[in-house]
């Protein structure tokens, strides 16, 4: 996988598809962001969108924020870029005195919070730069003991900045302090091109830092990996375990090679409690192939952190279909990770839209090259990500008991299905929101909801709010669907959101839903239930949905956007077996 260039992505910024969605941005900063802005914009063609980019004049960062006319707010972006730098910060810091020098990060993190907090802002996600170090060496490490110090209050301002993050869910941070501690400020920092240009970035570093900004709005419109595929030997551990035997592979703190295999297995556990789904694609006997996580003391993973487990003598890209069909994710969702570059390489070609980082040749570079690609940035956590990886296993052994039963109606009514419907509150908007964040594939108009969105729906009168839990007699699912129905006058709803999970896909949900929605549509007054359909490249799945449950198509155009009717005096319930709780 290697790095686009400058030149690349000056290239691809002058051909965006026609087809691509467009995907309004701005781009506000102190200093020169030319290059930065090309290269957004090439990003934005290579992730599939066509990024329609106002890039505000050079340093005028308070005028267009402050001014209800300025054209920030014409430009009406989805995603603003705030990109305010080390270098200007620090000028102005050396111009203050002693006293007002210790106020240099709360000042900016002041200016920073009412910006996240503008009016004209809501429903806007605003992507913060931080600020990467400038050493000037005026105090060397005593600067850490001394609030006026320019290290201090850099320092001071990147806590800050996260700790903002955390309360205001429209702001997220880029960053490239990160970049740099990676990369170094050599490669970041070019003197002669900031003297010339006053351009803080150098040429080398602009990929890198539009590629994050790029990998952070693309997690925000619902592109992100949510799977990890592992091969076994000499990716997990060192050596064969069909050749070497459980003692023979290489693992453990001591040194040796065996390190940097244990120290990849800790980050792929830290992966998986942040909710990633860790899998096992492995040309192995089964039971050789579990043993070192069973019986290696030195083994960081266990079978437990393993939500589907492949190990036989198909191929890998059979393995990979394999529990793409029990996770029911798209394969672009995905990363396999293999040391062998023939095996890479076939899955690449046969799978379609699957990331196949081209691993080092030594695994003691595993982990530092992985790092430096961002693969699994994010928009949202809560705290039932950690259980994804049972919910997972628990869907397997469905997917095994599915086989004994001879129809399918059977195998529903065997599971034991119970839902709990229920509004938006307090304790699910977190999960409503990152539902409506990360559901692509069945999700029916692909709009997108921050928690402070989901509380406003919840007060608001004129709109049905329904969230939907599933459990059965293998395990809680959590909360897999949400609806929200808004009137459009006294007689008619309109279905503004339908999403759901996809790993309860056929098992009768949607009938459950709709029954719900009519009901709840009769209960406050409603006559008429309005269904729309928009399309995108990923929620092809749901094109005939409406179709397919009754209700009456009104309109079709060009683009594949369709409209539909429900009566809801005629509504019929349709069969399900799932019992209310």
């Amino acid at each position: 996988m290697d790095r686009l260039s400058l030149k690349d992505l000056k290239r691809l910024s002058k051909h965006p598809s026609p087809k691509s969605p467009i995907l309004r941005v701005a781009l506000i900063g102190d200093t020169a962001t030319q290059f930065l802005a090309t290269a957004i914009r090439g990003f934005g063609v290579a992730k599939g969108y066509n990024i329609d980019l106002y890039e505000a004049e050079y340093n005028q960062v308070y005028q267009q924020f402050m001014d209800p006319d300025s054209e920030l707010y014409k430009h009406d972006a989805e995603f603003i870029v705030l990109f305010q730098s080390t270098h200007k910060l620090c000028e102005k810091h050396s111009l203050l005195s002693t006293q007002e020098q210790t106020t240099v990060a709360d000042e900016r993190l002041r200016f920073v919070e009412s910006v996240a907090e503008l009016p004209q802002l809501q429903g806007k996600k605003l992507i913060c730069m931080n600020y990467p170090e400038i050493e000037d060496a005026v105090f060397g490490s005593y600067a850490n003991k001394v609030e006026s110090s320019f290290s201090f209050q850099v320092r001071k301002l990147n806590f800050g900045l996260m700790e903002l993050a955390q309360h205001h869910p429209n702001l997220f941070i880029c960053d490239i302090t990160g970049l740099q501690n990676k990369f170094g400020r050599d490669f970041m920092f070019d003197a002669n091109i900031y003297v010339s240009t006053e351009m803080v970035l150098s040429v080398d570093a602009v990929p890198y830092v539009a590629g994050r900004v790029m990998d952070i709005i693309c997690a925000c419109k619902g592109q992100f990996k949510k799977c990890l595929i592992l091969d076994l030997d000499n990716t997990l551990w060192g050596g064969v375990i069909g050749d070497d035997g459980i003692e023979g592979i290489q693992l453990g703190h001591g040194l040796g090679i065996g390190k940097a295999f244990t120290e990849f297995q800790m980050w792929v556990k830290k992966l998986r409690q942040r909710g990633i789904i860790i899998c096992v694609a492995s040309k192995n006997d089964e039971d050789k192939a579990k043993e070192p996580f069973q019986k290696h003391p030195d083994m960081v993973l266990t079978l437990d952190d393993i939500a589907v487990f492949q190990a036989n003598w198909e191929t890998k890209v059979d393995n990979i279909r394999t529990i793409q069909s029990i996770l029911n994710i798209s394969f672009d969702s995905m990363v396999f990770l293999d040391d062998n570059p023939f095996e890479r390489n076939m899955v690449r070609e046969n799978i379609p839209g699957i990331t196949v980082p081209e691993l080092p040749e030594d695994p003691a570079e595993y982990l530092e090259y992985l790092y430096s690609l961002n693969l699994f940035e994010t928009a949202n956590y809560s705290s039932e990500d950690k259980d994804r990886t049972k919910q997972y296993q628990v869907e397997a052994k469905r997917v095994s008991l599915k086989k004994t039963f001879g129809s399918e109606a059977d195998f529903l009514r065997s599971l034991g299905m119970v839902s709990t419907v229920s509004g938006f509150t307090p304790f699910n908007t977190p999960r409503v929101a990152q539902l409506s964040q990360r559901s692509n594939q069945f999700n029916l108009r692909t709009v997108r909801y921050t928690e402070a969105d989901v509380k406003a729906l919840a007060d608001d009168d004129k709109v049905v709010d329904l969230s939907f839990t599933l459990k059965d007699k293998f395990g809680d699912n959590g909360l897999i669907a949400v609806v929200i129905m808004k009137a459009l006058d006294s007689e008619t709803l309109f279905i503004d959101t339908w999403l759901m999970s996809c790993r309860v896909l056929k098992r009768g949900m949607e009938n459950f839903t709709l029954n719900t929605m009519v009901e709840e549509a009769r209960r406050r007054g409603y006559k008429k239930i309005v269904g729309e359909y928009l399309p995108t490249l990923k929620n092809q799945m749901v094109r005939e949905h409406y179709d397919q449950l009754g209700f009456t198509k009104t309109d079709e155009k060009a683009d594949g956007a369709k409209r539909y009717e429900l009566n809801v005096d005629d509504y019929q319930p349709k069969e399900c077996y799932i019992v209310k709780a």
